[in-house]
Order: structure tokens, then C-alpha cells, then sequence
């Protein structure tokens, strides 16, 4: 018999809880039981009375309650660390998913093939309704780069079905509290070298009117996860771009220093020492939310810029123009020993 906790995000659901706590309760058997733990993120209307009114009649239901609201990541955060059953599953709240499908997402599982499985919108045959065209755009270039990052061939990376062995989804430090969630796992999955399986599934989507709540601004959270938990640790080949792109940016950046150094009318040998000195401070200030909470890792790439820019200015003096090559390549080579000591993390 297997064992499944089902972890379900909820803010300001009041309207659709009790049907899809009903719809989850209903795939319970005596080959499958059921922990289902609702985490109240601070809801404004009676989700929480309505949820502890179900957990009231229902032992297998769990409530957990944030007094600040956080966003989806935080609750699922808290839900994966409760959970109790051999298996994980998150379920969102409204009835965009079908529960029934999940019976089909644990069999990798269960048979011992697989150590996550996500459940994908864009694979199945099943039944999807139809609605916003950019939506499926934005979700699908989103995955696209997230494969780039990760070199995974999922179709699906935003989808909520993802189902894991429990003692996996507890190991990984969960860091986004809202929907950059779902790039992050996807993320620090791959770099674990996780088993992943994926298998399509029904959508019943719904619009903003009905409750929606992801926005064009947690797309562009996705696309900074994408680049913060894949970057330093990423496949070669992406590594080897981005370290270009890096290099590019940090030359561009110091040009454009030097050019409002010299309207200031500072004399040629502060020139590109002062251009290299404010490229530093920038380049610190973008980069070092991509390294993640590794202290390690972020000392030793301020400790690599810090050297790189104290050797352009060095140089600035004798040779201000071979000063704005020796930046960039510095900045490139930091992030290399930036990704070395993530890898050993």
C-alpha cells in the first residue's frame, strides 16, 4: 500500500475548497492512503474557517496557517517540511487539476523509476479548456529556457503537478516564496541528477475573473530563477555563453563608464580606473542574487571582482585601453570560481 501527502496552497479560495478537498479525498483506497495538508497563506476570507470545518470531519486533513502572507512558494514550503507519507504531491486549491490523474503521476514512483514526476498540460490528449494564447506562450518559452539551463526536455516546467519521494522534496531548501517555485525545483532537481519522469495531464484553467492569480510580473520572476538557480552550476555549454554574455555586458558597461568619466572631465589615468571602480559596484549588485544564499560562493566572486577591478585600475595608468579588456575577462573568470565552489557546496 502506498502513502501520499498532498500539500495544497490556499489564499482566499473560499470559493472552490470544498469541492477539491471532496475531489481529493475521493481518490483514497485501501491501496492508497491520504495526508492532505492545507496551508492557509493569509487568506482574507474564510478559507481558514472553511478549511478547519473539513479538517473537523476529516482526520487525513492537516491545517497549517501563516499569520503574513508569503505566496505559494512559502506555503508549499512549510507543507513539504509537515508532510508525514511516503510520497508528495502538490494540488492547488481551485479545481484547475484533476486529482485522479495523480494516481497515474505516483506509478513511476511507486514502481521505483523515478524520484519526481511532473505532470504535463501540453502532452496529453485529455481534456484542456481554452484560453489565453500569450499565457501558453510565455509558459512555453519560459520552459524552453529553463531545458537550456538545465538540459531537460520537459514540456511543462510552470505546470502544479509535481509529485516527489519525500525524503527528496524535504532535502531541498525551498528559497522562493512565490511562483518562482517552480523554476527553482525544476532547477535544483537537475543539479541533484534527479530521476524525472514526466506524463500528461487535463486543464481545466480558469480566468482572472474566476481567481487567477499568476501575473506578467512573476513571469519575469521566472525568468530571473531561471538565470539565479541555473547560472553558476548550469550545462557547459549555457555556462559557456553565459560567461561570454557576462563578459560582454561587464565590457559594455565599462565603455559606457569611460564615456561619462571623460564628459566629467576627469584626466585619461582616472578615466578608466573610476569606469572599472562603478562597473565593479554594478556588476556586484546584478550578480550577486544569482549566487543564491552560498556565502562561500558570493565572497569568493566579490573577493574576484574586487581583484579584477584593482587590476584594471592598476593598469589604467600605463595602458587605459588594454585596462578595459582585463575587466571583462576578470568578471568572466570570477564567475568560474564562483561556480567552483557552488559545485563543492
Amino acid at each position: 500500500m502506498s502513502s501520499l501527502s498532498i500539500v495544497v496552497p490556499c489564499f482566499n479560495e473560499e470559493e472552490t475548497l470544498v469541492k477539491g478537498i471532496e475531489r481529493i479525498l475521493g481518490i483514497a483506497s485501501p491501496d492508497l492512503r491520504l495526508e492532505i495538508i492545507i496551508v492557509d497563506d493569509c487568506s482574507r476570507d474564510a478559507s481558514l474557517s472553511i478549511a478547519r470545518d473539513i479538517a473537523a470531519k476529516h482526520p487525513e486533513v492537516r491545517v497549517l496557517h501563516h499569520e503574513v502572507n508569503h505566496g505559494k512558494g512559502a506555503a508549499l514550503r512549510t507543507g513539504f517540511q509537515a508532510a508525514a507519507f511516503e510520497f508528495v504531491a502538490v494540488q492547488d486549491a481551485d479545481l484547475e487539476y484533476d486529482p485522479r490523474e495523480l494516481l497515474a503521476l505516483l506509478k513511476p514512483l511507486a514502481e521505483g523509476a523515478a524520484d519526481m514526476v511532473v505532470g504535463s498540460r501540453f502532452q496529453s490528449a485529455g481534456c484542456h479548456r481554452v484560453l489565453y494564447f500569450w499565457h501558453s506562450m510565455g509558459n512555453q518559452f519560459l520552459t524552453l529556457l529553463s531545458n537550456m539551463f538545465t538540459d531537460l526536455n520537459l514540456t511543462d516546467m510552470e505546470t502544479c503537478y509535481k509529485v516527489f519521494r519525500r525524503e527528496v522534496i524535504q532535502a531541498i531548501p525551498i528559497e522562493e516564496d512565490r511562483f518562482g517555485f517552480e523554476p527553482e525545483i525544476v532547477a535544483k532537481a537537475s543539479i541533484r541528477r534527479l530521476r524525472i519522469y514526466e506524463m500528461g495531464i487535463s486543464y481545466h484553467g480558469r480566468t482572472y475573473e474566476e481567481g487567477k492569480k499568476i501575473g506578467w510580473r512573476d513571469g519575469f520572476r521566472a525568468l530571473f530563477c531561471i538565470l539565479r538557480y541555473n547560472a553558476p552550476t548550469g550545462v557547459p555549454a549555457v555556462q559557456a555563453l553565459y560567461k561570454i554574455y557576462t563578459a560582454a555586458v561587464a565590457f559594455l558597461w565599462i565603455v559606457v563608464f569611460e564615456g561619462i568619466a571623460r564628459l566629467a572631465g576627469l584626466p585619461p589615468d582616472l578615466r578608466t580606473g573610476a569606469a572599472s571602480a562603478a562597473t565593479a559596484a554594478l556588476t556586484l549588485m546584478v550578480a550577486m542574487p544569482l549566487l543564491g544564499g552560498n556565502l562561500g560562493a558570493r565572497v569568493l566572486f566579490a573577493i574576484s571582482v574586487a581583484v579584477s577591478a584593482v587590476a584594471a585600475i592598476g593598469l589604467a595608468t600605463v595602458l587605459p585601453w588594454a585596462a578595459l579588456w582585463v575587466w571583462p575577462l576578470g568578471v568572466a573568470l570570477s564567475w568560474k570560481v564562483a561556480q567552483s565552489r557552488l559545485r563543492q557546496a
